[in-house]
């Protein structure tokens, strides 16, 4: 298989861009001589594959090319695998059998590593849409039901009025066929040279875009959902993590780390649905210090950056033992749901240790006014639960009845996309730092330099940088 160098993205956009760290997979496959090689260079916009001017296959093994695109702002980091064309005779450049065998095992070697994301379907627009079935079926049946497929159709650089009428014309056969895209893109690949007409240019630009809009969505469609679960140190956060994912993947031991922020990140799956996990610790009943402030800065600052890379926020669990009822849980509400997400999170209260309640939702019944006026948190929803997994049963249905309240909940508040709606970067993590400051005892005050030391130290900023941030969290 072979390894291409890394395109960059637009120079234009670069800097305002934001960088997302993941890698999104995408397999291109098709007839020989429909254009995938072609596709690769209208993503990348460069020559980088080899072409070819006639029907027969150009690309003799499986190529991978690595570029970035950028869309909607993002610099998304892309890995572009250029299969044989299938459907060749015995003469062709590899038969058809053969080519047939290279897709299959690509297929079944990216499922195993988890490390496909979208299946490409090249075709021509002269080849007939009943002929399509055999290679979309080939795909569909070697990848899960949510890798989704996409139809990208090329040569229509001439069409008119214009080129997505050939969707138009044959979207209903397609359907009755029973072959289900994700999307679709109608496309020029042909190569641009000087002498190309401002139509063809400005058709390959649009195609460019296509593509790339087509891959983004895909990215996001398979993408985790973020769950920030918070509390304090006891409630029970980890154990609701391992109940959530019905196995042991978060530690539940009492000697886990106790510092404001800290989180730790776990990757669990239910209903066919990923999810990311960060159970953080949030305040601590004694009132926050100058040294409890200081080790929240560079757990803050990772936090932010981290959430900002996976796209946001999009559920918060707030997660607290029942009998614990105090300020603190007033400040870490505010701290996560105002300071961190601006209200504009859903937010669901998970209660646990209520396995010797006589019905757990009693509890609830009896303390949902003491959230509401006295401490004036009010929440999108809420969970009785017990998250003790005791090796003897004694509460094995409660357990099995709690995992079942909490994945419904979850899956109920994410379903739509939240994260659009949350900002990171560094203005979110100045803000954040600024209101943290308000639960400082008087008359202790924030040394601008220890603050910036920290984020040297820990957050490995430039100290210019540091400095900047480090000077905007002090001015209030």
């Amino acid at each position: 298989m072979m390894w291409s160098s890394t395109g960059a993205a637009d120079s234009n956009y670069a800097e305002e861009a934001s960088y997302c760290t993941d890698t999104c997979s995408v397999v291109i496959f098709g007839e020989a001589g429909a254009g995938k090689s072609s596709l690769v260079n209208l993503i990348t916009k460069s020559n980088r594959a080899p072409t070819s001017c006639d029907t027969m296959g150009c690309t003799a093994e499986t190529t991978m090319y690595e570029h970035e695109v950028l869309v909607k702002n993002q610099t998304l980091k892309v890995k572009l695998f250029d299969t044989p064309g299938l459907n060749e005779g015995s003469e062709g450049r590899v038969p058809d059998d053969e080519a047939r065998k290279v897709l299959k095992h690509l297929l079944r070697k990216l499922k195993e590593q988890e490390d496909i994301h979208l299946l490409m379907y090249c075709v021509h627009y002269t080849k007939a849409v009943k002929a399509l079935c055999r290679n979309y079926k080939l795909c569909s049946s070697e990848v899960s039901t949510r890798c989704p497929i996409v139809l990208v159709i090329t040569g229509l650089e001439d069409k008119k009025p214009e080129m997505e009428e050939w969707w138009r014309n044959n979207e209903q056969s397609i359907s009755q066929l029973n072959m289900t895209f994700a999307g679709h893109a109608c496309v020029t690949a042909l190569d641009i040279d000087e002498y190309a007409t401002e139509r063809l240019k400005l058709r390959h630009e649009q195609s460019h875009y296509a593509i790339c809009k087509l891959i983004e969505e895909c990215r996001a469609r398979n993408k985790a959902k973020n769950i920030v679960i918070f509390g304090e140190t006891g409630a029970g956060k980890s154990s609701l993590v391992n109940l959530m994912a019905g196995k042991e993947v978060a530690i539940t031991s009492p000697d886990t780390q106790r510092c404001t922020m800290h989180w730790q990140e776990y990757t669990i799956d239910f209903h066919g649905e990923p999810y990311k996990v960060f159970d953080t610790v949030g305040l601590e009943e004694t009132q926050l210090g100058i040294k409890e402030y200081l080790e929240s800065v560079d757990n803050a600052y990772k936090l932010i950056k981290k959430l900002d890379a996976e796209g946001g926020v999009d559920l918060l669990l707030f997660c607290i033992r029942a009998g614990r009822l105090n300020t603190t849980i007033q400040s870490n509400y505010r701290l996560f749901h105002e300071f961190l997400c601006e209200k504009k999170v859903p937010i669901v209260l998970v209660i646990t240790h209520l396995e010797r309640e006589a019905r757990m939702e009693d509890w609830w019944d009896r303390q949902q006014s003491t959230f509401e006026k006295t401490y004036g948190i009010r929440v999108a929803d809420h969970a009785c639960i017990t998250a003790a997994n005791r090796l003897d049963g004694r509460h094995k249905d409660r357990y099995e009845e709690s995992r079942v309240t909490v994945r419904t909940l979850v899956e109920k508040f994410t379903v739509d996309d939240q994260k659009s709606l949350w900002a990171g970067g560094n203005s979110r993590f100045v803000s954040f730092m600024r209101k943290l400051k308000g639960f400082l005892p008087e008359p202790l005050d924030v040394k601008k330099k220890d603050i910036v030391s920290r984020l040297m130290q820990r957050c490995n900023l430039s100290p210019d940088v540091a400095k900047q941030l480090a000077q905007m969290i002090k001015q209030v």
